[in-house]
């Protein structure tokens, strides 16, 4: 090249290259993943990521109680904070149905966006941050990931289920109050 074209090459810094940090977060997530179920398969992806995600939703559960100043959060303030909390990180989660035993949400919009496609180990970060609010605040949660964007599906069903079941649910997980 002579020095003439190298003049008309704009900086790097004007390059069009689709990188701030939320996407390089996503996309981090998505590759660690990725990897993790690669490597020990997507039953230990999952429960490594559930430890991250038990742990981010006592935070998040420890913030709304905070803020909201109460010592436990009431039901309806635990299906409000579960909606709430995913469209703080732009998920566009809804309440379907609500019943005595269970909350029943939908989603249509992941907060790890088009990154969750193919990695559904991603979503026990759902499932340990509503189960562990759900429970820290109400006794017990059991939840159930129906559908999920992650698995192809155009949404997600998300069934938090307030009470036990007699029956071992293959495609759930058990969240208990822990000691404070």
């Amino acid at each position: 090249m002579t020095q003439t074209s190298l003049e008309r090459v704009p900086p790097v810094s004007d390059a069009a290259v689709d990188l701030e940090r939320d996407v390089f977060l996503r996309a981090l997530l998505r590759e660690l993943a990725g990897t993790l179920e690669s490597v020990v398969g997507l039953a230990e992806a999952s429960g490594y990521i559930s430890v991250v995600g038990g742990a981010i939703g006592e935070s998040i559960d420890a913030s709304y109680r905070k803020a909201l100043a109460v010592d436990r959060l009431s039901r309806s303030q635990v299906r409000d904070v579960l909606v709430d909390l995913k469209r703080r990180i732009e998920g566009d989660f809804y309440v379907i149905e609500e019943r005595e035993d269970r909350i029943i949400l939908g989603n249509r919009n992941c907060p790890f966006g088009e990154f969750v496609a193919g990695r559904p180990s991603l979503c026990m970060m759902t499932s340990n941050v509503f189960g562990s609010i759900a429970a820290q605040n109400l006794g017990y949660a059991r939840v159930e990931i129906e559908e999920s964007i992650a698995q192809g599906h155009p949404g997600c069903r998300v069934v938090v289920h307030l009470r036990p079941s007699e029956e071992a649910e293959p495609n759930s997980r058990e969240y208990f109050r822990t000691a404070e």
